[in-house]
């Protein structure tokens, strides 16, 4: 299998804990120049590409401006700083569990997403924790979606990163979750039990859905407890499609508290509204370091509020 060269170290510091976009120029290409390959690929028009260039934004690897007359060289790379989007401030902090010179364990709350993505870029769990922690090289070793809450595992060192990242690839981290749901005697829901089904998740599309064929998700779903009609269920899933915990409890009857898509997308959460957040926590992970070789179980101790104060959540 060929080995993937490593990406240049980028010749521009982060911004706001954020790196810089690196554009490589692809093989097979016959732009005359790099400004005309830009303007033909970014989603910006050549007035500001123009100004871009004219103003020594875009840089070659050794950081020096690029001007509007540079050749096209098909595999050389140019970087430069996006405009950061005006972004709501997420008013919840971000707990970090544990840190060592390898890893930082984070306990992410409810609406920041993990890393910088579409509309979110600083307000992410990565650079908020670059910028408080002075750490600029921090990774993500895998995402947690944006409205769950809890455990996230971040690498310190880059040459690392692909070592914890095939944890989760090759299913070796023991992953917890817990929800609040409702608890219906009368579904005649027997639990625990293992769910089995295949999700299709399509770009563009905001809710992912169960088809026939051969299962690609796997979810254990066990009841911890229930009062007043709602329920604490315990989720491990041996898999990691996209949405699949929300998925399965919605098509098990007890769709997960708080969720805009399932099982109907109501409307997209908008920007500034932190109400109701969805009850969905990574509660722990646990696995054995494969750079250090230690055990490690880490636990968020987050209480979701539709379980410890249902009347505040759902005002």
């Amino acid at each position: 299998m060929r080995r993937r060269t490593p990406a240049p170290p980028p010749p521009l510091p982060q911004r706001d804990g954020v790196d810089p976009v690196r554009v490589r120029l692809p093989h097979g290409d016959a732009w005359a120049t790099v400004r005309d390959h830009l303007v033909a690929r970014l989603s910006a028009d050549a007035g500001v590409i123009d100004a871009m260039l004219d103003g020594g934004l875009i840089v070659d690897a050794a950081g020096r401006p690029v001007p509007r007359d540079m050749a096209y060289v098909p595999g050389m790379s140019v970087w430069f700083h996006r405009e950061l989007p005006d972004e709501e401030r997420v008013p919840f902090e971000i707990g970090v569990l544990y840190r060592d010179d390898h890893v930082v364990v984070a306990d992410k709350p409810h609406f920041l997403a993990t890393t910088p993505r579409g509309s979110h870029v600083a307000e992410t769990a990565l650079a908020r924790l670059r910028r408080q922690l002075g750490i600029p090289t921090l990774g993500a070793a895998h995402r947690l979606d944006r409205l769950t809450a809890g455990v996230v595992l971040f690498t310190v060192r880059p040459e690392e990163r692909g070592a914890y990242q095939s944890l989760f690839r090759d299913k070796r981290v023991r992953k917890e979750y817990e929800a609040v749901a409702p608890y219906d005697p009368a579904l005649s829901l027997t639990l625990p039990r293992t769910v089995r089904s295949r999700i299709v998740k399509e770009r563009g599309v905001m809710a992912a859905y169960q088809v026939e064929g051969e299962p690609n998700a796997v979810s254990r779903v066990e009841l911890l407890e229930h009062r007043n009609g709602r329920a604490r269920y315990r989720l491990v899933p041996s898999t990691g499609q996209t949405h699949q915990l929300r998925v399965h409890m919605s098509a098990l009857g007890v769709p997960i508290l708080g969720d805009p898509l399932y099982p109907e997308v109501t409307a997209r959460v908008p920007a500034g509204d932190f109400r109701r957040p969805l009850q969905l926590l990574s509660r722990s992970l646990e696995f054995t370091d494969p750079v250090t070789g230690h055990e490690h179980r880490f636990v968020s101790p987050r209480v979701l509020r539709a379980w410890s104060s249902y009347e505040d959540w759902a005002a």
